[in-house]
């Protein structure tokens, strides 16, 4: 190989290393800025296809997606100066990259350091100007609203992110005061029960009485209707027998007699001392009749 065709390999290859260092992309996932000396020259650079010296300038690329910082367990303190120890998360994305690197240099885990200092802070505020009952109740939702919007605010201008929410995992007592907590809890739920009891048992009271009235008026209505019925029968009885007399008053008269035979003499042990010429007697005595 000649020396000619050596120097235009290497000037080829040259050539294409200085073309491949001067072009970037950016995706549509990611946010870059690009640097000449260390000083930022082009912020918030689009998606796309971008050139650069090469070998003069610099590209730094940040992920654009959201992400999600975990925020250490703290302790606070309540209104009345009782102790909860809360565990949060962060979720943010960058929003200005130019500001986001001069804040952070892009490193992620100064980024989250500087998020947890402010979160804990304006936590530390919001938590102290609430009871106890106040934080684990549902003001706690209005209450991670207004420390996202208050730390959103600071986070954008200071380091050029957004904050898209800031929740709370859990929040728990220390271990010394959470006995007498409970305990406490407790009582004031048992005495809810002792009154929800008193009043269920005086309920159940007043439908006991409710209901023995209502009893009592229908029996007496129903023993009404059967003695109306009862005696509406007597009657119709009565009458009965009353014209079934008139039309036969001899026949009627022994069949009565019949009757009364049947019921005296119905146990065979029975004694009946009477006069044989009494009246009872009569249809025995008398052949005529």
């Amino acid at each position: 190989m000649s020396n000619r065709s050596f120097f235009s390999i290497l000037i080829g290859f040259l050539v294409i290393i200085t073309l491949w260092s001067s072009i970037f992309i950016v995706s549509e996932r990611q946010r870059a800025v690009q640097l000449r000396f260390r000083q930022i020259t082009k912020e918030n650079i689009p998606a796309g296809i971008h050139f650069k010296i090469p070998f003069i300038d610099q590209v730094k690329i940040f992920e654009a997606r959201l992400q999600t910082l975990r925020v250490p367990s703290e302790r606070f303190l309540t209104l009345e100066q009782k102790a909860v120890i809360v565990d949060s998360y962060i979720k943010w994305r960058i929003h200005d990259v130019g500001i986001f690197y001069r804040a952070t240099a892009g490193d992620s885990l100064r980024t989250n350091t500087l998020l947890v200092q402010r979160a804990e802070s304006r936590m530390r505020n919001k938590f102290g100007g609430l009871t106890l009952t106040e934080v684990v109740s549902g003001q706690r939702d209005e209450l991670m609203k207004d420390i996202t919007e208050s730390l959103g605010e600071v986070a954008r201008t200071e380091l050029g992110v957004d904050i898209i929410d800031v929740r709370v995992k859990r929040i728990d007592l220390p271990s010394q005061v959470s006995d007498s907590v409970f305990s406490r809890m407790s009582s004031e739920r048992e005495k809810e029960a002792q009154e929800y009891r008193a009043k269920g048992r005086e309920y159940a009271e007043i439908i006991r009485a409710n209901a023995d009235k209502e009893k009592r008026i229908i029996l007496a209505e129903a023993y009404k209707q059967a003695e109306i019925i009862r005696g509406n029968g007597d009657a119709k009885a009565a009458d009965i027998y009353s014209k079934a007399y008139k039309k036969d008053p001899e026949f009627y008269a022994f069949t009565r007699r019949l009757k009364s035979y049947r019921e005296s003499f119905k146990d065979s042990n029975d004694i009946l001392v009477l006069d044989p010429k009494g009246d009872f007697f009569e249809y025995f005595s008398n052949k005529d009749k």
